[in-house]
């Protein structure tokens, strides 16, 4: 592909969507692009993710949409007008991929699947000259001082170590979560050796601990329960509410509802030592409609038969009330109706980071310029988890690591384009 960038040369770190998105987007110029990875393939978090059906992006309004980035709304919102959920959607339309919105407004691929997606992508990209490098795990720059800055990378390989010197270099190394397939952090002291600062990695979209008996543990561990919702006041007094399904683990409570609020609960633990949520176990009925049913008389009947046949309580969902409650908690009617609008759940601690989905923390867009380079090291971009941000699943977190990857790319041509013009570049 002619253009005036065909003698530039770029190292791009990590074969996630963000990785393989600076690529495409240096590819578009004509950049000579060499993709690196430590895994034997790329994409495997991509496809890992993709295994119960590939969630690409959402197709909810710009406002809420953003909201769901918390704390780096406003970072994350110049990414997205950039290279958003409708232009990711026609990216794969470009690239032979339909889509479909769900009910629940989640975009789909219709196939329901990432390793044909997947596929099509690396066949364009290497049409359009990307090389690919696996088994290459990145050590580090060059010894010499002044190694950031030309950009000599070193690379382990199972033929020993491989040095490499590029105009630029796009990082998207990911974050802490999953190390198996590859995001092990390993990148964080490389970076903290060269005076770039990094929030810590803490784990986002994960389950929490609750410490529960034997007998919850060993009877109802794994059994989804839902409809709940769950009430929570965040650190800075701010009240979430939201509604939907949560899984019974044998540490604590997991799933879809406790992803969403994972953030909030983290950081209460961080400055409590512990979070207490109100678990709704019927959001479906008003607190006077629960009242009434549970002190309605119930007969020979136990209080268990009582709660299924009057409002529906049974299985794990009656195994968490008998959990939480004391055996006179439990038969006082008036204040088991209040608990089974609110019971309170108290979680211990947050899963650990390699079990977690994502990472919150990571390299601050206060150290990054607007085409996420890193302030410090002129011509090193940064994109996808290893930036300090966070969001829910349901296709957020995807649609941010696609646009960041997109920017960093850009963002690299405009560098280069800068280094011609002043003849620093052949």
């Amino acid at each position: 592909m002619p253009s005036s960038l065909d003698s530039a040369r770029v190292a791009v770190i990590g074969g996630g969507p963000a990785g393989l998105m600076a690529a495409e987007a240096l590819a578009r110029q004509g950049v000579q692009v060499d993709v690196y990875d430590a895994m034997p393939s790329v994409g495997r978090k991509f496809l890992m993710a993709g295994k119960g059906g590939m969630n690409i992006t959402h197709s909810e309004a710009r406002e809420p949409f953003l909201d769901r980035y918390g704390a780096r709304r406003e970072w994350i919102a110049p990414l997205l007008d950039v290279f958003g959920p409708d232009t990711l959607r026609a990216w794969l339309q470009d690239l032979g991929v339909d889509t479909f919105v769900g009910s629940s407004g989640r975009v789909f691929p219709t196939d329901m699947k990432a390793a044909p997606m997947l596929r099509a992508w690396l066949h364009r990209l290497r049409e359009t000259g990307v090389r690919f490098h696996m088994r290459h795990k990145w050590r580090g720059w060059g010894l010499d001082a002044d190694a950031a800055a030309a950009h000599t990378l070193r690379f382990e390989t199972p033929d020993g170590e491989h040095t490499v010197s590029r105009d630029a270099v796009v990082f998207a190394l990911g974050g802490a979560s999953w190390p198996r397939l590859g995001s092990d952090a390993a990148w964080v002291p490389l970076m903290a050796a060269r005076q770039v600062p990094v929030t810590p990695l803490r784990p986002a979209n994960c389950g929490f601990d609750a410490d529960w008996s034997v007998y919850l543990r060993e009877r109802f561990a794994g059994q989804p329960i839902k409809p709940v919702a769950i009430a929570l006041t965040d650190v800075d007094d701010k009240v979430h509410n939201r509604q939907g399904e949560i899984l019974l683990t044998e540490t604590g409570l997991e799933g879809s509802l406790i992803y969403a609020m994972s953030a909030a609960i983290r950081e209460r633990i961080l400055a409590d030592g512990e979070a207490t949520i109100a678990l709704d176990l019927v959001p479906g009925l008003t607190l006077e409609r629960v009242v009434a049913e549970v002190t309605r008389p119930r007969g020979s009947r136990s209080m268990a038969s009582h709660l299924h046949g009057r409002i529906g309580i049974g299985g794990a969902k009656l195994a968490l009330l008998h959990e939480i409650l004391s055996k006179e908690a439990f038969a006082d009617a008036p204040g088991l109706a209040h608990a089974i609008k609110a019971l309170p759940v108290r979680f211990t601690r947050a899963r650990p980071i390699a079990e977690a989905i994502s990472t919150a923390g990571g390299i601050p867009f206060e150290a990054l310029d607007a085409h996420l380079m890193i302030e410090r090291l002129p011509g090193a971009f940064c994109a996808g988890e290893m930036l300090d941000w966070e969001a829910p699943t349901g296709g957020y977190l995807l649609t941010a690591c696609f646009a960041s990857g997109w920017v960093a790319g850009t963002g690299a041509a405009v560098y280069l384009k800068a280094l011609k013009a002043r003849g620093a570049l052949s």
